[in-house]
């Protein structure tokens, strides 16, 4: 299963190879450009995927994907880190005053970051070990956070896009159907 997960990252592996090499490739006239927005579309879209698992696995009662949600999330985090990577390297080439200045000034940008760090003690604790370290509640609770980064990775994309786009606009709905189909069972829980 990881090789599916990998197939968009040794895509842009293989163009940047041909790229270098002067060869034929498909990032096309702007390669940081693409390599930027096609890791923050994959990372986008294993996030939601992530999301996906649970229900399907509670309406189908397919148990067995569950195994999956977890490799969903860490790869969806591998593309998150590349999205950031590429932006830091590629198109602001590690000027930490421009970087700043962006996170700053462009909202966007801003957003992405709160995504990015809202995910990361969930990457950090993935792990059975935290699992036992925090307790099975307080690891939960804190791995609820991929609801608020399953509400600001569309917004983000949303934001950065010009113009009236649709495609930003399906993950940002499927993300709120994804969160609300979930509300129930944790407000179940909550009051328990």
């Amino acid at each position: 299963m990881h090789t599916v997960f990998a197939l968009p990252l040794c895509y842009l592996i293989i163009n940047w190879v041909l790229l270098l090499s002067y060869e034929a490739h498909s990032l096309g006239f702007n390669p940081q450009e693409m390599t930027h927005h096609t890791t923050g579309d994959w990372a986008l879209r294993f996030l939601l995927i992530t999301l996906c698992i649970s229900p399907i696995a509670r309406w189908r009662s397919a148990r067995g994907l569950m195994a999956y949600r977890r490799m969903a999330g860490l790869w969806s985090f591998v593309y998150i880190v590349l999205h950031i990577l590429s932006y830091l390297w590629l198109e602001k080439f590690f000027d930490w005053h421009e970087i700043w200045g962006d996170i700053v000034k462009r909202p966007y940008i801003t957003i992405g970051m709160i995504t990015f760090l809202s995910l990361l003690p969930l990457a950090v604790t993935s792990t059975s070990g935290w699992i036992k370290r925090l307790g099975a509640a307080k690891w939960q609770s804190l791995h609820r956070l991929i609801y608020l980064a399953a509400l600001l990775a569309p917004l983000h994309f949303i934001m950065m896009r010009k113009g009236w786009q649709i495609e930003p606009r399906v993950y940002a709905i499927l993300a709120l159907v994804l969160i609300a189909a979930r509300m129930p069972i944790i407000l179940r829980h909550r009051f328990k």
